[in-house]
């Protein structure tokens, strides 16, 4: 399951304020360990989503140049086509 960058920063939120609110020690350290793990995450999924659109991107921009290239040959297909056509005919 995939979780998202929101997910992650509210469980961090969460851990904060129930750090500040701790008033046994130990309470308050497992609860800022908490929040440090769910930041770390929040960042991880931040990052994975960023890269994620990013490849997506340079996958659209590979598969335009690749139909382009396509179209490209297609056109200097006709094109010797017609010139041997052209050359049959006379």
């Amino acid at each position: 399951m995939s979780q998202t960058f929101e997910f992650y920063h509210a469980r961090a939120e969460e851990s904060a304020t129930e750090a500040e609110a701790a008033q046994l020690d130990n309470v308050r350290d497992r609860a800022l360990r908490s929040e440090a793990t769910w930041r770390g995450l929040a960042e991880q999924a931040r990052k994975v989503a960023e890269d994620r659109v990013k490849a997506e991107h340079e996958r659209s921009v590979k598969r335009a140049a690749e139909a382009e290239a396509v179209e490209e040959r297609a056109a200097e297909a006709r094109d010797l086509e017609t010139a041997l056509e052209n050359q049959t005919a006379h």
